[in-house]
């Protein structure tokens, strides 16, 4: 397999410029989270990965090679938008997308038929595009990003329009080609599907690359300001600290609260102040982690 590198990357249309100087690698036997919000350069940075936009500066290499016609028959690219033919029924439109990268028809068909069969289309495979629910097609055009069995697998928004039966199957799928050694890019607006499925992040906002690293390592940056409370009894104090601007409940019930302490207030206090509070017992006092919606959100917000 081969590593994807991104140097220096910059893309502009017009006066407008819409990746700069992006760099970053992806790895054989990881998943990489492409990430950003709308508009921020996340498709223009795939589409000079797939070769689909040349760059103006910089450069993308597949194992040393500068990325070209020679590198879209190793890569596998599931796009955001559908990109079936309508009124072509699926086995042939399969073949015909197999063709397109050089697989004969011998070879293509008992890979056809291994794909259909994984993902529940036999019954469906002699039906026109046309025909199938969004999910389906969904499908349709995944089996065709892995049907040449690619080195680089880039997966934009892979999983919308899929129930959560089919979801799991699909994130089973990836992980095996994860472990079969597939560089894997992954992007998705789903901060918990990332989460679940992604080694290494890619933060893209406003055309430029504002963090990145492994997905353990960023969440490592940002301080646990959220404390999950578990107990029996009652902490009226915790009301009291609210109004003072102490602490801000994000959840609450009848068995505990996740509240976010504020920066002159210290976790230690608060477990010895509810220790000591009469009649109340304390099972869970957890400091939590920033959840990655979290580190997106307030990335973006402080560009």
């Amino acid at each position: 397999m081969g590593s994807l590198v991104l140097q220096g990357v910059t893309k502009r249309f017009g006066k407008v410029t819409a990746a700069q100087d992006i760099s970053f690698e992806a790895e054989p036997g990881r998943i990489l989270g492409l990430l950003g919000p709308n508009g921020a350069g996340k498709t223009t940075t795939i589409r000079m990965i797939a070769n689909i936009l040349t760059p103006d500066n910089g450069r993308v290499t597949l194992d040393g090679r500068v990325v070209g016609p020679w590198s879209q028959e190793q890569m596998g690219y599931l796009p955001e938008e559908r990109g079936l033919y309508k009124k072509v029924k699926i086995n042939d439109q399969l073949r015909y997308l197999a063709a397109l990268k050089g697989i004969r028809a011998r070879e293509s068909a008992p890979r056809i038929a291994y794909w259909v069969k994984r993902l529940g289309l036999q019954e469906w495979s002699a039906r026109k595009a046309q025909e199938l629910s969004k999910g389906m097609q969904q499908k349709v055009q995944f089996i065709a990003a892995v049907l040449s069995n690619p080195r680089l697998i880039i997966l934009d928004e892979p999983f919308s329009g899929l129930d959560p039966v089919n979801s799991e199957l699909l994130r089973e799928i990836v992980a095996e080609l994860k472990a079969n050694g597939r560089t894997i890019l992954f992007a998705s607006h789903r901060m918990e599907q990332v989460e679940q499925l992604c080694d290494d992040i890619c933060l893209i906002a406003n055309g430029k690359l504002v963090l990145k690293g492994t997905l353990r390592d960023i969440k490592r940056r940002y301080k646990r300001d959220r404390l999950a409370l578990a107990y029996d009894g009652e902490a009226p104090f915790l009301d009291a600290m609210e109004r003072k601007g102490d602490l801000q409940f994000l959840e609450r019930n009848e068995d505990g609260c996740i509240v976010r302490l504020a920066e002159h207030c210290h976790s230690r206090s608060l477990l010895e102040r509810l220790l000591e509070t009469p009649d109340l017992e304390l099972y869970r006092f957890e400091l939590l982690q920033p959840s990655l919606d979290e580190i997106f959100i307030r990335t973006v917000e402080s560009l």
